[in-house]
C-alpha cells in the first residue's frame, strides 16, 4: 500500500490534533504516529525573540518537502506522513511545522520524523528573519544542523 501524503505550505494556522486524526482515518493498519510540532520559541531578556518572519519560494519549497517525503517513504514502511509549514509573520507560542509519520510500527514513524525535520532545517527553502527589541536580523544556518543530516547520507 502506498503511504498517504499530505504537504502544505500556508499562512494560517494549524491544528495539530485534527492533521493528526485526519491522518490516522486513511488506514487501519496504522499502529504508530510520530508528530513533531515546531512552535516559535520567545526567550528572556535582551536576547527574547518578539517575532519571526518566515519567506519561501512558493513551489520549490513544496518540490524539495516532496522530495524527502518520497525518500522517507522509500526508505521506511510508512502508512501516512503529513507535513505543514508555515510562512509569513508568526510570534512566541504559535505554529511554524509539523510533521507528522504513521506506521504500523514505531520504530519506522520516530526515523521518518527525525528524517524530515533534519531534511527541513537544512534543504526546505525559506528564509527566517527574527525581530529582537527593535531590531530585525536574518537567522543564519546552523553547523549542528548540517552535522544531523550527515546521519541519513546513504554510504
Amino acid at each position: 500500500m502506498a503511504a498517504f501524503v499530505t504537504i502544505r505550505v500556508q499562512s494560517v494556522d494549524f491544528d495539530v490534533a485534527a492533521e493528526i486524526a485526519a491522518l490516522k482515518k486513511r488506514s487501519s493498519d496504522i499502529g504508530a504516529v510520530v508528530t513533531f510540532a515546531g512552535i516559535c520559541r520567545g526567550g528572556k531578556g535582551d536576547d527574547a525573540i518578539s517575532a519571526m518572519t518566515l519567506e519561501h519560494y512558493p513551489g520549490m519549497v513544496e518540490a524539495e518537502i516532496a522530495r524527502h517525503v518520497d525518500e522517507a517513504v522509500s526508505r521506511w514502511p510508512l502508512d501516512g506522513v503529513t507535513v505543514i509549514h508555515r510562512y509569513g509573520r508568526v510570534v512566541p507560542g504559535d505554529n511554524i511545522v509539523l510533521v507528522v509519520t504513521a506506521s504500523t510500527h514505531r520504530e519506522a514513524a520516530f526515523h521518518a520524523a527525525e528524517f524530515l525535520m533534519d531534511y527541513l532545517k537544512t534543504n526546505a527553502p525559506f528564509w527566517k528573519s527574527e525581530e529582537r527589541a527593535g531590531d530585525k536580523s536574518w537567522v543564519e544556518a546552523q553547523a549542528h544542523d548540517d552535522t544531523a543530516t550527515t546521519r541519513w547520507k546513504k554510504s
